[in-house]
Protein backbone atom coordinates (compact mmCIF):
# COMPACT_ATOMS: atom_id res chain seq x y z
CA UNK A 1 0.00 0.00 0.00
CA UNK A 2 1.55 3.26 -1.17
CA UNK A 3 1.32 6.23 1.20
CA UNK A 4 2.54 9.80 1.49
CA UNK A 5 1.85 12.85 3.61
CA UNK A 6 2.47 16.58 3.76
CA UNK A 7 2.30 19.25 6.45
CA UNK A 8 -0.57 21.64 5.64
CA UNK A 9 -0.37 23.84 8.75
CA UNK A 10 3.21 24.40 9.86
CA UNK A 11 4.47 24.84 13.40
CA UNK A 12 3.71 28.28 14.86
CA UNK A 13 5.09 27.78 18.38
CA UNK A 14 8.47 26.04 18.64
CA UNK A 15 9.19 23.69 21.56
CA UNK A 16 12.15 25.90 22.54
CA UNK A 17 11.94 29.64 23.12
CA UNK A 18 14.62 32.18 22.29
CA UNK A 19 15.08 32.77 26.00
CA UNK A 20 15.83 29.07 26.63
CA UNK A 21 18.29 28.93 23.75
CA UNK A 22 20.08 32.11 24.83
CA UNK A 23 20.40 30.73 28.35
CA UNK A 24 21.91 27.53 26.95
CA UNK A 25 24.32 29.48 24.74
CA UNK A 26 25.13 31.96 27.54
CA UNK A 27 24.17 34.90 25.34
CA UNK A 28 23.61 38.03 27.41
CA UNK A 29 23.08 41.13 25.35
CA UNK A 30 20.12 42.64 27.15
CA UNK A 31 19.48 46.13 28.47
CA UNK A 32 16.66 47.09 30.82
CA UNK A 33 15.34 49.96 28.69
CA UNK A 34 15.68 48.22 25.34
CA UNK A 35 14.40 44.79 26.23
CA UNK A 36 11.65 45.39 28.82
CA UNK A 37 8.19 46.51 27.69
CA UNK A 38 5.06 47.03 29.81
CA UNK A 39 1.61 46.46 28.30
CA UNK A 40 -1.70 47.36 29.89
CA UNK A 41 -4.02 44.38 29.72
CA UNK A 42 -6.57 46.09 31.98
CA UNK A 43 -6.10 49.86 32.22
CA UNK A 44 -5.89 51.57 35.65
CA UNK A 45 -9.13 52.91 37.07
CA UNK A 46 -12.27 52.13 38.99
CA UNK A 47 -13.88 49.07 37.44
CA UNK A 48 -17.53 48.31 38.05
CA UNK A 49 -19.30 45.09 38.95
CA UNK A 50 -18.74 42.95 35.85
CA UNK A 51 -16.32 40.59 34.12
CA UNK A 52 -13.46 42.59 32.65
CA UNK A 53 -11.56 40.97 29.77
CA UNK A 54 -8.08 42.39 29.30
CA UNK A 55 -6.30 43.15 26.05
CA UNK A 56 -4.21 40.26 24.67
CA UNK A 57 -0.41 40.56 24.65
CA UNK A 58 1.89 38.64 22.27
CA UNK A 59 4.60 36.98 24.38
CA UNK A 60 6.10 34.67 21.75
CA UNK A 61 9.87 34.40 22.27
CA UNK A 62 9.75 36.49 25.43
CA UNK A 63 9.66 36.04 29.18
CA UNK A 64 6.61 37.61 30.79
CA UNK A 65 5.58 38.83 34.23
CA UNK A 66 1.94 39.72 34.96
CA UNK A 67 1.11 42.28 37.66
CA UNK A 68 -2.25 42.85 39.35
CA UNK A 69 -2.02 46.33 40.87
CA UNK A 70 -4.88 46.91 43.33
CA UNK A 71 -5.96 50.25 44.78
CA UNK A 72 -8.97 50.81 47.04
CA UNK A 73 -11.17 47.72 47.05
CA UNK A 74 -14.29 47.52 49.19
CA UNK A 75 -15.75 44.69 47.18
CA UNK A 76 -13.73 41.85 45.66
CA UNK A 77 -11.63 41.31 42.54
CA UNK A 78 -10.92 37.76 41.32
CA UNK A 79 -8.34 37.90 38.53
CA UNK A 80 -6.52 35.23 36.53
CA UNK A 81 -4.22 34.81 33.55
CA UNK A 82 -5.57 33.26 30.37
CA UNK A 83 -3.58 31.93 27.38
CA UNK A 84 -4.20 31.27 23.70
CA UNK A 85 -2.44 30.00 20.57
CA UNK A 86 -4.55 32.05 18.16
CA UNK A 87 -5.95 35.03 20.14
CA UNK A 88 -9.41 33.50 19.68
CA UNK A 89 -9.67 30.34 21.77
CA UNK A 90 -8.72 31.02 25.39
CA UNK A 91 -8.12 28.83 28.43
CA UNK A 92 -6.98 29.45 31.99
CA UNK A 93 -3.23 29.29 32.59
CA UNK A 94 -2.50 26.74 35.33
CA UNK A 95 -1.10 28.57 38.33
CA UNK A 96 -2.25 31.91 36.94
CA UNK A 97 -4.90 32.74 39.52
CA UNK A 98 -4.23 35.80 41.66
CA UNK A 99 -5.28 35.94 45.30
CA UNK A 100 -8.74 37.52 45.43
CA UNK A 101 -8.42 41.20 46.34
CA UNK A 102 -10.64 42.54 49.15
CA UNK A 103 -10.42 45.41 51.65
CA UNK A 104 -8.13 43.24 53.73
CA UNK A 105 -5.36 43.03 51.13
CA UNK A 106 -5.93 45.97 48.76
CA UNK A 107 -3.42 48.69 47.83
CA UNK A 108 -0.87 46.06 46.89
CA UNK A 109 0.76 44.47 43.85
CA UNK A 110 0.65 40.76 43.06
CA UNK A 111 3.07 39.22 40.54
CA UNK A 112 2.87 35.96 38.59
CA UNK A 113 5.45 34.86 36.01
CA UNK A 114 3.97 33.37 32.87
CA UNK A 115 5.77 30.09 32.18
CA UNK A 116 3.42 28.63 29.57
CA UNK A 117 4.05 28.03 25.89
CA UNK A 118 1.16 29.87 24.25
CA UNK A 119 1.64 32.93 22.06
CA UNK A 120 -0.92 35.25 23.68
CA UNK A 121 -1.88 35.99 27.28
CA UNK A 122 -4.40 38.32 28.93
CA UNK A 123 -5.94 39.00 32.34
CA UNK A 124 -9.59 38.26 33.13
CA UNK A 125 -10.99 39.95 36.26
CA UNK A 126 -14.39 39.55 37.93
CA UNK A 127 -15.53 42.40 40.19
CA UNK A 128 -18.30 41.72 42.70
CA UNK A 129 -20.18 43.74 45.33
CA UNK A 130 -18.67 47.20 44.74
CA UNK A 131 -16.58 48.88 42.02
CA UNK A 132 -12.87 48.56 42.75
CA UNK A 133 -9.66 50.23 41.68
CA UNK A 134 -7.09 48.06 39.95
CA UNK A 135 -5.11 47.45 36.79
CA UNK A 136 -3.34 44.50 35.15
CA UNK A 137 -0.01 44.83 33.35
CA UNK A 138 2.04 42.36 31.31
CA UNK A 139 5.77 43.04 31.42
CA UNK A 140 7.81 41.32 28.71
CA UNK A 141 11.55 41.01 28.27
CA UNK A 142 13.28 40.11 25.04
CA UNK A 143 16.98 39.89 24.37
CA UNK A 144 18.30 42.40 21.87
CA UNK A 145 20.82 40.07 20.26
CA UNK A 146 21.41 40.92 16.62
CA UNK A 147 21.42 37.17 16.01
CA UNK A 148 17.82 36.54 17.05
CA UNK A 149 16.83 35.75 13.46
CA UNK A 150 19.66 33.24 13.20
CA UNK A 151 18.74 31.61 16.50
CA UNK A 152 15.09 31.40 15.47
CA UNK A 153 16.11 29.64 12.26
CA UNK A 154 18.40 27.26 14.18
CA UNK A 155 15.56 26.33 16.55
CA UNK A 156 13.41 25.32 13.58
CA UNK A 157 16.29 23.48 11.91
CA UNK A 158 17.05 21.53 15.09
CA UNK A 159 13.40 20.63 15.55
CA UNK A 160 13.07 19.43 11.96
CA UNK A 161 16.22 17.30 12.31
CA UNK A 162 14.96 15.72 15.54
CA UNK A 163 11.54 15.12 13.96
CA UNK A 164 13.12 13.31 11.02
CA UNK A 165 15.30 11.16 13.30
CA UNK A 166 12.57 10.24 15.78
CA UNK A 167 9.64 10.14 13.37
CA UNK A 168 7.67 12.29 15.83
CA UNK A 169 6.02 15.71 15.57
CA UNK A 170 7.64 17.85 18.24
CA UNK A 171 5.11 20.70 18.05
CA UNK A 172 1.49 21.09 16.95
CA UNK A 173 1.02 20.82 13.18
CA UNK A 174 -1.66 19.68 10.73
CA UNK A 175 -0.97 16.85 8.29
CA UNK A 176 -2.73 15.43 5.26
CA UNK A 177 -1.99 11.73 4.85
CA UNK A 178 -2.64 10.09 1.49
CA UNK A 179 -3.46 6.44 0.75
CA UNK A 180 -4.00 4.66 -2.55
CA UNK A 181 -6.38 2.15 -0.92
CA UNK A 182 -7.81 1.18 2.42
CA UNK A 183 -5.72 -1.40 4.31
CA UNK A 184 -6.90 -4.76 5.57
CA UNK A 185 -6.61 -3.55 9.16
CA UNK A 186 -5.97 -0.36 11.10
CA UNK A 187 -4.49 2.84 9.66
CA UNK A 188 -1.45 4.04 11.62
CA UNK A 189 -0.79 7.77 11.30
CA UNK A 190 2.76 9.14 10.86
CA UNK A 191 4.43 11.69 13.15
CA UNK A 192 3.00 10.94 16.59
CA UNK A 193 1.73 11.95 19.05
CA UNK A 194 -1.72 12.17 17.50
CA UNK A 195 -3.97 14.91 18.89
CA UNK A 196 -7.12 14.56 16.79
CA UNK A 197 -8.43 13.49 13.38
CA UNK A 198 -10.14 16.24 11.40
CA UNK A 199 -11.52 14.20 8.50
CA UNK A 200 -11.29 10.99 6.48
CA UNK A 201 -12.29 11.54 2.83
CA UNK A 202 -12.20 9.18 -0.15
CA UNK A 203 -12.82 9.98 -3.82
CA UNK A 204 -14.30 7.68 -6.43
CA UNK A 205 -13.21 7.43 -10.06
CA UNK A 206 -15.23 10.56 -10.90
CA UNK A 207 -13.37 12.50 -8.18
CA UNK A 208 -16.54 12.73 -6.07
CA UNK A 209 -15.48 13.05 -2.41
CA UNK A 210 -17.20 11.22 0.45
CA UNK A 211 -16.49 12.18 4.05
CA UNK A 212 -16.59 9.29 6.49
CA UNK A 213 -18.43 9.67 9.82
CA UNK A 214 -16.58 9.41 13.12
CA UNK A 215 -17.85 6.75 15.60
CA UNK A 216 -20.08 5.00 13.05
CA UNK A 217 -17.59 4.42 10.22
CA UNK A 218 -14.29 4.78 12.07
CA UNK A 219 -12.80 5.34 15.52
CA UNK A 220 -9.69 7.27 16.59
CA UNK A 221 -7.09 5.85 18.96
CA UNK A 222 -4.77 8.58 20.23
CA UNK A 223 -3.65 6.70 23.35
CA UNK A 224 -0.99 4.55 21.71
CA UNK A 225 2.45 5.85 20.89
CA UNK A 226 1.48 5.78 17.21
CA UNK A 227 -2.07 7.04 16.77
CA UNK A 228 -4.37 5.07 14.54
CA UNK A 229 -7.77 4.92 12.90
CA UNK A 230 -9.68 1.70 13.58
CA UNK A 231 -12.99 0.25 12.48
CA UNK A 232 -15.95 -0.10 14.86
CA UNK A 233 -17.08 -3.66 15.55
CA UNK A 234 -18.74 -5.22 12.51
CA UNK A 235 -17.82 -2.35 10.15
CA UNK A 236 -15.63 -2.65 7.06
CA UNK A 237 -13.78 -0.08 5.00
CA UNK A 238 -15.79 1.37 2.08
CA UNK A 239 -15.66 -0.47 -1.23
CA UNK A 240 -15.33 1.92 -4.15
CA UNK A 241 -13.58 2.47 -7.48
CA UNK A 242 -10.72 4.74 -6.49
CA UNK A 243 -9.70 7.99 -8.13
CA UNK A 244 -6.33 7.76 -9.88
CA UNK A 245 -4.45 10.24 -7.66
CA UNK A 246 -4.50 10.17 -3.85
CA UNK A 247 -8.03 8.79 -3.53
CA UNK A 248 -7.95 8.70 0.29
CA UNK A 249 -7.00 11.74 2.38
CA UNK A 250 -6.79 11.75 6.17
CA UNK A 251 -6.38 15.16 7.79
CA UNK A 252 -5.26 15.27 11.40
CA UNK A 253 -3.49 17.32 14.06
CA UNK A 254 -0.40 15.94 15.74
CA UNK A 255 2.53 17.01 17.89
CA UNK A 256 3.40 17.62 21.52
CA UNK A 257 1.52 20.38 23.35
CA UNK A 258 1.00 21.76 26.88
CA UNK A 259 -0.90 18.75 28.26
CA UNK A 260 1.48 16.31 26.56
CA UNK A 261 4.84 18.10 26.63
CA UNK A 262 7.86 17.22 24.54
CA UNK A 263 10.26 14.85 26.38
CA UNK A 264 13.18 16.63 28.05
CA UNK A 265 15.71 14.37 26.33
CA UNK A 266 14.52 15.58 22.92
CA UNK A 267 14.68 19.22 24.05
CA UNK A 268 18.24 18.61 25.25
CA UNK A 269 19.15 17.09 21.88
CA UNK A 270 17.76 20.21 20.21
CA UNK A 271 19.85 22.44 22.47
CA UNK A 272 23.01 20.45 21.66
CA UNK A 273 22.30 20.74 17.95
CA UNK A 274 21.61 24.47 18.18
CA UNK A 275 24.88 24.95 20.07
CA UNK A 276 26.73 22.99 17.40
CA UNK A 277 25.09 24.93 14.55
CA UNK A 278 25.76 28.24 16.31
CA UNK A 279 29.46 27.59 16.84
CA UNK A 280 30.08 26.00 13.42
CA UNK A 281 28.63 28.18 10.68
CA UNK A 282 30.50 26.76 7.70
CA UNK A 283 30.02 23.55 5.75
CA UNK A 284 33.60 22.41 6.39
CA UNK A 285 35.38 22.12 9.75
CA UNK A 286 39.13 22.70 9.86
CA UNK A 287 41.19 20.91 12.47
CA UNK A 288 40.27 18.13 14.91
CA UNK A 289 36.69 16.92 14.55
CA UNK A 290 35.00 15.53 17.66
CA UNK A 291 32.23 12.96 17.44
CA UNK A 292 31.05 13.56 21.00
CA UNK A 293 28.16 15.88 20.16
CA UNK A 294 26.91 13.65 17.38
CA UNK A 295 26.96 10.65 19.72
CA UNK A 296 25.17 12.60 22.47
CA UNK A 297 22.42 13.76 20.12
CA UNK A 298 21.90 10.29 18.68
CA UNK A 299 21.88 8.74 22.15
CA UNK A 300 19.22 11.16 23.34
CA UNK A 301 17.03 10.74 20.26
CA UNK A 302 17.40 6.98 19.76
CA UNK A 303 15.21 6.17 22.77
CA UNK A 304 12.33 8.07 21.15
CA UNK A 305 12.68 6.81 17.58
CA UNK A 306 9.36 5.51 16.27
CA UNK A 307 9.41 2.57 13.89
CA UNK A 308 5.78 2.65 12.88
CA UNK A 309 6.14 1.64 9.24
Amino acid sequence: MDMEYKITTAVTTEPLSLAEVKLHLRITSETMSGDTVTYQSIVPGSHGIATHTGTAVDVLGKTALVNLNAGLCTGSVAAKIQESDDNTNWSDFAGGGFTTVTAANDNAVQEIEYTGVKRYIRVLAVVTSVASEFSADVITKTGSSAEDNLLTMLISAAREYCENVTGRALATQTIEYYLDSFPSGDIELPRPPLQSVTSVIYKDSAATPTTMTLTTQYLVDSDRTVGRIVLPYGVTWPSFTAYSVNPITIKYVCGYYASNPIPKAIKQAMLLLIGHFYENREAVLVGVVSKTIEFAVQALLSQYRVRWF
